[in-house]
């Protein structure tokens, strides 16, 4: 454990950093303890993009309330993901560093500019970047520009994910964040590839983006049940 981990940034009250702990360590523990029990398949648009997706440089999207079985499932690939400097982004920029994942700070709302920035640099650099698109705060299922502005800018395709879950617990949070109950289906569904070019229109690359996301979360959550099937079979990961 690193320095970064074991104390919060004192900026924080002494009652915020005890809480900031105990989020960290318990959601942590909980991940590694129920997400490897899932019995996961996963569903490409595009035929090319399972092993490109580990090798490559994307602008990965997808929903807020998707994190929990997400952090498991892309762990240790050194993905860089946007997260502000709340007390809620910092909880989650230190959960997602126990998983190999690089939090670059910055949100929509604050440090945005800053945080495209890095992205920008790290995506140069060959690394994928994800944005977790209607956060911080939401509103829920509504995407925002980040991944088309650094997309246009860089020439690196875009992509969507969506991972169903079975049954899930649903904690009574702004993303209606789901928790996976342990050994049930998990669907993880990829789009594929989108090109944004450097004169793209801003509007019509936003709409195609909530598009392709509310695509994936449909065919995902339509699908989740027949995981395990010939059609879906599961995977190790």
């Amino acid at each position: 454990m690193n320095e970064e981990d074991s104390a919060p940034p004192p900026r924080f009250t002494f009652r915020q950093r005890i809480l900031l702990n105990l989020i960290t360590w318990t959601c942590s523990g909980v991940i590694r303890l129920i997400v490897p029990t899932l019995r996961l398949a996963m569903s490409f648009e595009e035929e090319k993009l399972p092993q490109g997706i580990k090798t490559h440089p994307l602008v990965v999207s997808f929903w807020h309330n998707c994190i929990f079985p997400s952090v498991y499932i892309f762990r240790n690939l050194g993905i860089r993901v946007m997260a502000s400097e709340s007390f809620d982004g910092e909880w989650i920029g230190r959960i997602i560093r126990k998983f190999g994942f690089v939090k670059i700070s910055g949100s929509s709302s604050r440090g945005g500019v800053r945080g495209l920035m890095g992205m920008r640099r790290d995506v140069e650099q060959g690394w994928t970047v994800a944005f977790t698109i209607d956060g911080p705060r939401g509103p829920r299922y509504v995407v925002k520009p980040g991944p088309i502005l650094l997309a246009s800018s860089t020439g690196i395709p875009m992509v969507v994910f969506h991972i169903a879950l079975e049954n899930p617990w649903i904690l009574k949070t702004w993303d209606r964040c789901m928790v996976p109950k342990p050994f049930s289906r998990a669907l993880l569904r990829v789009s594929n590839q989108i090109f944004v070019p450097p004169d793209a229109d801003r509007e019509k690359y936003l709409a195609e983006l909530q598009t392709r996301l509310e695509q994936v979360r449909d065919f995902a959550e339509a699908n989740v049940g027949k995981v395990g099937s010939e059609e879906f079979p599961t995977v190790k990961f």
